[in-house]
């Protein structure tokens, strides 16, 4: 099952990107979900919520970001020192997956799609078996609607949908941080609407790409 899975996905990213960079992401996939013990790889277009007649005007497809980026960044930022981190359109919960086998205690995940969440409500409780002390929520909400803890200090996006949502998460972190003022981080892989963010007082810090198509940034306030 999963070799096929791979599989697809080395043809669409092949197809819609390139072939070399096709068998690096599936090279960095295998070992990544052997390592967390995870089921995460794919990518979706989202008609199952299509077919339930849920609006899918604004959201992007699903793909899980790169292991190795998202290892870099948590590294970089010791992610372990973060008191809450928080996925807004987790998928099916590779970011939370990390940032918990990398040290955090408390991780939330939001996404549009139910049976994403259930995936990822899997892959984390699998997680915690080995993390007993790890607190986490997973939610199937509307990111637009959905209010911020006051204790989220780290927030992850992986270009989930485009800058009609990100305006009203960008309103949704603002009145967050005006109930509980506070320092948050902000992961954005593949940063297309970051200027929604930095609207609101924050600023890019650190910045990575490799092979051409896969970038993240990071912004604080």
């Amino acid at each position: 099952m999963k070799f096929l899975s791979y599989i697809r996905y080395f043809f669409y990213l092949g197809l819609n990107w390139n072939f070399r960079i096709a068998g690096y992401i599936i090279a960095q996939e295998i070992k990544g979900e052997k390592k967390y013990g995870i089921i995460t790889t794919g990518a979706d277009e989202l008609k199952h919520l299509e077919a339930k007649g849920i609006d899918i005007e604004h959201a992007t497809i699903y793909m899980p970001v790169n292991y190795l980026m998202l290892e870099e960044i948590f590294t970089k930022i010791a992610i372990g020192n973060y008191t809450h981190f928080l996925d807004i359109g987790c998928g099916k919960g590779r970011a939370l997956c990390v940032a918990a086998y990398y040290g955090c205690k408390k991780v939330t995940g939001i996404d549009l799609s139910k049976k994403f969440t259930a995936e990822a409500e899997t892959n984390i409780t699998s997680l915690k078996q080995k993390t007993p002390s790890l607190q986490y929520k997973i939610q199937n909400t509307d990111a637009f609607y959905y209010h911020i803890p006051n204790d989220v200090d780290c927030i992850f996006l992986f270009n989930p949908f485009d800058a009609v949502i990100m305006s009203g998460v960008a309103e949704n972190i603002l009145m967050s941080l005006e109930s509980n003022p506070r320092k948050i981080t902000i992961i954005y892989a593949n940063p297309l609407c970051k200027e929604e963010l930095i609207a609101i007082g924050f600023k890019q810090t650190f910045h990575i790409k490799k092979m051409e198509y896969l970038e993240a940034i990071i912004l604080e306030n």
